[in-house]
């Protein structure tokens, strides 16, 4: 059973958001079944800081030793920070994927409404 914060807003595709505390900026990264089912990550392709990301486009990948997957941007915006931790420890999303895992921060116009909740999330996962 993975875990599924009710704090998180989740999309189908395996990525979670989360509020930063600065209006309008949102935290993105992968979701514990994600990881989980990736297995062990060893590197992490991230947009840049000022590209532009389109809801629902890929924008970056997660290698592991199983697989290669596409990240998704959950929203429109801007991106205003990377991890860049992740450069050197990519494991580190395996080991939180909900805190120092994290992959970008994205400046969006308004506050996206097409996100799941933790309970529709928990629903696409059993």
């Amino acid at each position: 059973m993975s875990n599924i914060p009710d704090s998180l807003r989740y999309t189908k595709e395996h990525e979670w958001v989360a509020e930063t505390g600065t209006a309008l900026i949102l935290r993105v990264g992968i979701t514990d079944y994600a990881q989980s089912a990736l297995g062990d990550i060893v590197y992490v392709q991230l947009p840049k800081i000022g590209q532009e990301l389109g809801a629902d486009k890929v924008c970056g990948e997660v290698e592991s030793t199983k697989s290669v997957s596409e990240i998704f941007s959950p929203v429109t915006g801007k991106v205003s920070a990377i991890n860049s931790e992740l450069n050197t420890a990519p494991e580190t999303i395996n080991s939180d994927p909900y805190g120092s895992g994290w992959l970008f921060e994205i400046t969006v116009e308004t506050a996206p409404q097409n996100l799941l909740s933790a309970a529709d999330y928990a629903g696409i996962t059993a």
